[in-house]
């Protein structure tokens, strides 16, 4: 098992550049099975989960090339319909949460799909009814194989229809959109989920000859085509990477510059960090943020005690929820976090307690944290990440503390953040893997 050292107090200076978007990462190289022709996908970024995906399609008939470190061409003219159906396949996607994905466009062009339960984060239940219920609406079928404890979704002609979601689901969106765009006829989806990373994945499918409108709005309308062709694409910069950088800065830098990062794209992320009193500078397409001996944080116009919270987009994304507390627990003041979305995000919470941090936990959604002000430094330890966002939040927290502090299970950590560890060594950080049996 694989570790970080963490030599923390080290501020961090210059110029980084984040990762292309993970989210659309996977959900983008999901829909080049809609098609036999070349996909282009560009920017891809070098991390576990989506390695791990494009393995995966590879087993599957998938033709994979690598144009360059972070450029590929997808090509799925021979799917092996019948490793779909095996239990390699199944164990295989049961690792993997971006799996998820596979189903909608395989269900969309060849009829039929293997379900299983997905592996990912530990970071509460993330259930699988919206999906089921787009599918349905579609026409799909679905049986459950009690024997292999999976589902099989099949469809002799999927037909478009009117939908209204039960919640703004990414995943359940991106996959309702993917089946729907070869269905016959039109579908319409209310309370569609709308991030830019969908918006992206609609563009995409739209380059390849399919046709949606309403992009980047809660009500999507697709008319269903027979075939799609190739296309050439390019991933957004990573937002959660980016926040990632912001929390970074604010903590222990000494003046640090993200670069590309696509404002535009980043909705109330900035914002978010301003309440917290960090200063972000706009330059072009950087961020900018500079050394500060104090952040404040802000208070609500009646003075009442400032909550941050997470909602579907255009509302703050929920993976930054842990950047954002860790970053709190050295401004001055207070704020309280509402972690809505998934029930065991916060639970992490324990590890910064742990190191000095002011911390109450009020029930699996809502954390207080009263601000050091920089007055007492936290301290190092040993923690262990239990998830992605968690994992990016602990090494922030370690960064700054005073003294090595370790980090296990960085596994979660890598995939998320590509070679995360000499990309912060080069703005000065003292970060070392180690492999700890």
């Amino acid at each position: 098992m694989e570790s970080f050292i963490i030599e923390g107090g080290h501020r961090l200076s210059g110029t980084i550049m984040p990762q292309g978007a993970k989210n659309e990462a996977l959900q983008v190289i999901c829909a080049t099975l809609l098609t036999s022709e070349e996909v282009i996908i560009r920017n891809v970024p070098n991390i576990l989960d989506v390695n791990n995906l494009i393995k995966l399609l590879k087993e599957i008939g998938m033709k994979v090339n690598r144009l360059a470190p972070n450029d590929y061409s997808f090509q799925a003219a021979n799917v092996n319909l019948d490793f779909l159906e095996s239990e390699e396949f199944v164990k295989k996607a049961a690792s993997l949460r971006g799996s998820v994905m596979l189903y909608g466009p395989l269900l969309g062009r060849f009829g039929k799909a293997t379900i299983t339960r997905p592996g990912g984060d530990k970071i509460g239940r993330r259930r699988l009814d919206t999906h089921f219920l787009g599918f349905r609406k579609l026409g799909a079928r679905c049986v459950y194989v009690e024997q292999r404890n999976i589902y099989e979704l099949m469809a002799d002609k999927l037909k478009g229809t009117d939908m209204l979601l039960d919640e703004a689901s990414v995943t359940g969106t991106a996959n309702i959109i993917m089946a729907s765009v070869l269905a016959e006829g039109k579908t319409t989806i209310y309370n569609a989920a709308c991030e830019p990373y969908i918006q992206q994945l609609c563009r995409l499918l739209n380059a390849m000859g399919a046709k949606i409108s309403g992009i980047s709005s809660n009500l999507l309308t697709i008319e269903g085509v027979k075939e799609l062709r190739g296309a050439d694409h390019r991933v957004l910069p990573d937002m959660i990477e980016v926040g990632s950088f912001i929390g970074m800065a604010a903590m222990i830098g000494n003046g640090i510059r993200i670069k590309n990062v696509s404002i535009s794209d980043l909705g109330i992320i900035p914002d978010a960090f301003r309440r917290l009193g960090v200063r972000i500078e706009e330059e072009n397409d950087d961020l900018i943020i500079p050394r500060q001996e104090h952040y404040v944080i802000d208070t609500f116009l009646d003075g009442t005690i400032m909550t941050i919270c997470d909602a579907p987009w255009p509302g703050l994304t929920p993976d930054l929820i842990s950047v954002l507390l860790v970053v709190a627990t050295q401004a001055r003041g207070s704020v309280l976090f509402h972690q809505k979305m998934f029930e065991s995000r916060l639970f992490f919470v324990d590890k910064l307690i742990d190191m000095g941090a002011q911390i109450i936990l009020c029930d699996p959604h809502r954390a207080v944290v009263v601000g050091h002000d920089n007055s007492r430094t936290l301290r190092a330890g040993r923690m262990s990440s239990p998830d992605i966002r968690a994992g990016i939040a602990l090494l922030i927290a370690a960064l700054s503390a005073k003294g090595t502090s370790r980090i296990d299970n960085i596994v979660q950590i890598d995939r998320g953040y590509e070679n995360i560890e000499s990309r912060l060594n080069a703005l000065g950080a003292h970060i070392r893997r180690v492999d700890i049996c």
